[in-house]
């Protein structure tokens, strides 16, 4: 009865026992309060867990999953609710959602559960049962469905539907929403080429076929991250080694090879058998000179290049190679290894050398730094987002900025600096941009699970 349980005691949904025979539900997803109202029409597997229908409602209906969600089972106050991980990090008790099954709460036609996402703009979704099916679909598919979702952080409803006008009016000076100083600031707010009338099914599809799929297989390590992501709630990581380009090829043919790994290379042939190094220990100025010119550092540095310590990505690739395992110093030399006199001459050689010995670093944040940039040089985004995705990926890891506690970390690891240099860094750290196949390439074949 209503009034039966205190407001911070809800009461526990009631589950049904898991179905002796899986079938499918056919529902309609409805953002409530919009008018003309948003929608989605949804396959799914009865099969599927209450934290995986999330992701299929993120991904449907376009939001970004920036902030807590809760799937209840009715409306009113003693409506039954599942935990989240954040929940439990709270100390919240009560049945968490993610063992649970969509088939435990929804069985028949007209049968309902309610989603809310974002409780400052308060976005509250219901899904409707509106067929049966004995045949259930492989994989969750969107059927159906109208109109945009709303931009994120927009402030609720109200202020969706003042976007929505202006935006409808043809951007209108007369209905620019008040919260904009100005017309120029308000579209430099919205998401790009935003409307509210615009709805592409095809690929609301493509990015829920991409966030259903399972994780390529990867290493001990990278596996051990992805469950502690996963505890975290967080979705970065598992989402981008699910991405398509993860499972793309680890082999580069010979040309693709010599070109990533020409800085390197072009460092064992300065040193050939090995050089001695000054009182201080850096390479002697004509090195510099020479390793500047083969790497392409003359074209852009500023600077006369003939001193080691005044010219870092000089320094930079030397010690990277040092980490890699490629040059050793001595008693004052510096010599190539064993592994590069063989590796030298096959540019192949080198790569896979490269790839085994990645991520550097043996504290746990230079690992984890180094595993989420080859993972998300390895999914092929371009160069120019790979920073941020890197901060995004350890800041669902449970990593900050040490000057700022709620802020992502920064992003750099010599694990990085390594992907950059291949990239193409020496030549110019402005002409990163776009994906680097051969780069990506060995990223793979360094997170990938032996098999």
């Amino acid at each position: 009865m209503a009034g039966q349980y205190p407001y911070w005691k809800r009461p526990e949904p009631q589950l049904r026992p898991v179905p002796d025979v899986t079938r499918g539900f056919r529902v309609r997803l409805d953002l409530l309060d919009t008018k003309p109202p948003v929608w989605r029409r949804l396959d799914l597997p009865g099969g599927i867990t209450l934290p995986r229908l999330h992701v299929v409602i993120q991904e449907a209906m376009g939001w970004t999953d920036s902030h807590l969600h809760k799937f209840r089972t009715g409306t009113g106050p003693d409506a039954g609710e599942f935990l989240t991980q954040f929940d439990l990090d709270e100390g919240d008790e009560g049945i968490v959602e993610d063992d649970v099954r969509l088939d435990q709460v929804l069985a028949a036609v007209g049968d309902r559960l309610w989603y809310d996402y974002d409780f400052g703009d308060g976005w509250r979704h219901r899904l409707r049962v509106e067929a049966v099916l004995d045949e259930p679909p492989t994989a969750p598919v969107c059927i159906k469905g109208k109109l945009a979702c709303p931009p994120e952080d927009c402030g609720g409803v109200w202020g969706y539907t003042e976007l929505a006008e202006w935006v409808r009016s043809d951007y209108d000076d007369a209905r620019l929403p008040h919260v904009f100083p100005s017309k120029g600031d308000a579209l430099s707010w919205l998401p790009e080429a935003w409307h509210p009338d615009e709805f592409d099914l095809a690929e609301i599809n493509e990015r829920i076929s991409w966030v259903t799929a399972d994780p390529v297989a990867v290493t001990e390590e990278l596996a051990s991250l992805l469950d502690l992501s996963a505890n975290r709630g967080a979705r970065q990581l598992r989402d981008t080694l699910a991405h398509p380009a993860s499972y793309g090829t680890t082999r580069l043919d010979g040309e693709e090879a010599a070109r990533i790994t020409e800085p390197f290379r072009a460092l064992l042939d300065v040193i050939g058998e090995g050089q001695p190094l000054t009182a201080s220990g850096y390479l002697k100025p004509t090195l510099v000179k020479q390793l500047a010119q083969a790497t392409g550092l003359t074209e852009w540095w500023i600077g006369k290049v003939n001193r080691e310590d005044l010219t870092w990505p000089i320094w930079q690739l030397r010690d990277l190679a040092r980490q890699l395992g490629l040059v050793a110093v001595r008693s004052g030399r510096i010599t190539p290894t064993r592994v590069a006199r063989g590796a030298g001459a096959d540019p192949q050689a080198m790569v896979e050398h490269i790839s085994k010995r990645l991520p550097l670093g043996r504290k746990p944040a230079e690992r984890h730094a180094g595993w989420t940039a080859l993972a998300t040089v390895g999914a092929e985004s371009p160069a120019e987002h790979w920073k941020d995705q890197i901060s995004e990926m350890m800041y669902g890891l449970g990593w900050r900025d040490g000057r700022h506690m709620f802020a992502p970390p920064q992003p750099h690891s010599a694990t990085l600096e390594t992907l950059e240099i291949m990239a193409g860094s020496m030549r110019g750290p402005t002409r990163i941009r776009g994906v680097h196949l051969g780069v990506a390439a060995l990223a793979r074949g360094a997170i990938r699970a032996e098999v």
